[in-house]
Parts: C-alpha cells; structure tokens; sequence
C-alpha cells in the first residue's frame, strides 16, 4: 500500500496535522479505528467503502468520501479489495473552518463530503483529484481546495487555545482550570466547544488521556497495566480497562493481542499504527 503524507503550508498547517495519499490493498477487509482526538475528510477515488459508526448503528456506504469530527467510541471502515483516496487529518479545533453546521450536529454520525461541501464542488474536485499527474499533485490541489474554503470562526482562538493546553497535558489538565485561565464561564467554554468541535473540554480530555495512552504501548514486549494507568492518571486499573472498553469495544488484553496479530501478518504496513483488524 502507498501512503504520502506531508504538512499544507501556512496557515492550513494550524489547523491541520497532515494531507496524505493513500492507494493499495488494505491490509483486512474490516478496520476498526479507535478514536483519536482530531477529525478528518476523505475524498474517495475508487470503489466505495462502508462505515459502521457503532453497534447499534447500519453500516453506511460512502462513494464521494466523508467527514468525520472527533469522534466518541471506535469506528469500523469496510474497506473494497482495492482503495484510492486523498484524505486530511485534522487538528481537533481544525474542521471546524470548513464546516457549514455545528460541529456538533456530525458526532459520531460520518457524513458524505457531499453533505458537506454540495454535490457539484464535490463531484469537480474529484474529477481534478482523478486526473492529477500523481500523488504529490493530488496533495496540492486537495491543499489549494482547503485553501479556498477557509473561513473566518467565531470562538476559534479560544477552542484553539485550550485545546493546545488539554493535548500538552494528555489530557490531565483540570477544566476548571481552563475555564479560569480563560476567563470564561465552563457552561460558555462546553458550547464553543461542541460548536467547533463536536464534543465537551472534558470529553476531549478523556480522547486525549486514552490516546497518549495507547500510543505508549509497546505490544512486543511486557506491559505493566497498573504502572501504565496510574502513569496516565487513572484511578486505578478498573477504571482504565472500562475507558479502555468504551473507546474501543476492547479489554486492554485483547487489544494487545490484536495489534501483535496486526504487526505479525503485515509488518511495516502503513497503516500500522492505529486501526486494528475488525475480522
């Protein structure tokens, strides 16, 4: 599978981690993404794909790609025997500039790009994305798009701001705190918030704490589970399998266990650092 990412130049780059490429043969049918405290958009090239956004909600199909803001619980992608997409990883304040409702309005509910941007803009830039001369022109025009679309948001340098705050603790700043330090009121901080982003300071935070988390496991050798949570400032070990479950559906045994699967039948795969087989 071929994977080319890069950083858009400025000032896409403060609201965005990554743009990237992506084509081959996924690695499983079935991917489940755990969550990650950032959105992302897809501008998908070849056959569709099929989104299941937990289980008690029908598996969607996407043809034109989707939207997805920060997301609560993991989400499973059914992938077609061969993908083509262009994509964009998003800081968790980045989306919202693109955005034509309430961030809150596509919490754990994907939407097509064409739900977002209108059916013609959609259907134009996949046709210049389809034609590109290779990845990296793929990645300008996807860039030159963003570029386009941006647009003045009310509240973005407060989200913005506290947001950079609860990533540079992982989660573990108090948001009491950030509301003093903000000078606003926490009922007043939550509404931005969920305009911009989908989901509550708090609930951020636990995205953020769970993720640092996870990405400190080294599945290959032996992992201490109580020094692990304590680590990150969890109670104790029972309440870090039961965040565990509810962001993945997954005991933090099991999730070891399916990484090493992963890492076993597909090492240095591009796409194994975070979706784990859902088969």
């Amino acid at each position: 599978m071929e994977y080319v990412s890069r950083v858009p130049r400025p000032p896409l780059d403060g609201l965005i981690d990554d743009l990237y490429y992506l084509e081959g043969a996924a690695p499983y049918a079935r991917l489940t993404l755990p969550p990650m405290p950032g959105g992302f958009l897809i501008v998908n090239l070849g056959a569709p794909f099929r989104i299941r956004a937990g289980t008690d909600i029908e598996t969607a199909e996407y043809a034109d790609g989707c939207v997805v803001t920060v997301p609560t619980r993991a989400l499973e992608f059914g992938y077609p025997p061969r993908t083509r997409s262009v994509g964009v990883h998003f800081k968790s304040w980045g989306l919202a500039p693109f955005l034509p409702m309430p961030a809150a309005e596509l919490c754990d509910r994907p939407v097509t790009v064409e739900q977002v941007w209108g059916r013609p803009a959609t259907a134009e830039l996949r046709d210049r994305l389809a034609t590109a001369d290779g990845p990296h022109e793929m990645l300008t025009l996807l860039e030159e798009e963003l570029m386009g679309r941006l647009c003045e948001t009310a509240g973005l340098g407060l989200v913005r701001h506290t947001s950079r705050v609860i990533a540079a603790t992982s989660g573990a700043v108090a948001i009491g705190d950030l509301t003093v330090a903000a000078g606003v009121s926490s009922t007043h901080l939550a509404q931005r918030f969920k305009e911009l982003i989908g989901v509550t300071p708090k609930r951020l935070a636990r995205t953020h704490r769970f993720a640092a988390t996870v990405l400190a496991i080294n599945p290959a050798g032996p992992i201490d589970w109580g020094d692990l949570a304590g680590g990150a400032g969890y109670f104790d070990q029972a309440h870090f399998g039961h965040e565990f479950r509810e962001f993945t559906g997954l005991t933090p045994t099991r999730y070891v266990e399916v990484r090493r699967r992963f890492l076993s039948e597909h090492p240095g795969h591009a796409l194994d650092g975070w979706p784990l087989p859902a088969d």
